[in-house]
């Protein structure tokens, strides 16, 4: 990059894209996979949104997870845990089903296009719209 601070570059030092600081990254194809040593980390998951992710969440918190939106699904289905994650204080954020392999965490990191976010994320500084992989650098 020339020298220049990450997300900068020409002459006039715009930003051109903005990345933040993330703990080490977990990749695992269903969030059953978590384990307690995950805690405290970037969870990129394979699995949907849905409701029955919460417990695993819960029980494992980590520093953000993301998950499939799953096409969102009737009643949101697809996208449930974000605001159940929130209620609980755990930043959630989900990747449209169009950009990334449901069941596949090394796809959603690397082709997901963030398409949810709960209030946690979003004060992260996870944005809709934006590849996730180009948003966060793991440590």
């Amino acid at each position: 990059m020339g020298g220049q601070p990450d997300g900068l570059s020409g002459p006039d030092e715009r930003p051109t894209a903005v990345t933040f600081a993330a703990p080490r990254l977990v990749l695992l194809d269903s969030v059953t996979q978590v384990e307690p040593v995950h805690a405290g980390r970037l969870i990129v998951t394979g699995s949907h949104g849905g409701a029955s992710v919460v417990p695993y969440a819960r029980a494992v918190r980590g520093w953000l997870y993301v998950f499939n939106d799953a096409g969102v699904g009737k009643d949101g289905a697809g996208i449930a845990a974000l605001e159940l994650l929130a209620a609980d204080g755990i930043a959630a954020a989900t990747v449209a089903h169009t950009s990334a392999r449901i069941g596949e965490a090394a796809d959603t990191w690397a082709h997901g296009v963030v398409s949810r976010v709960n209030a946690e994320a979003s004060t992260l500084g996870v944005q809709v719209g934006k590849p996730l992989a180009d948003q966060i650098r793991p440590a």
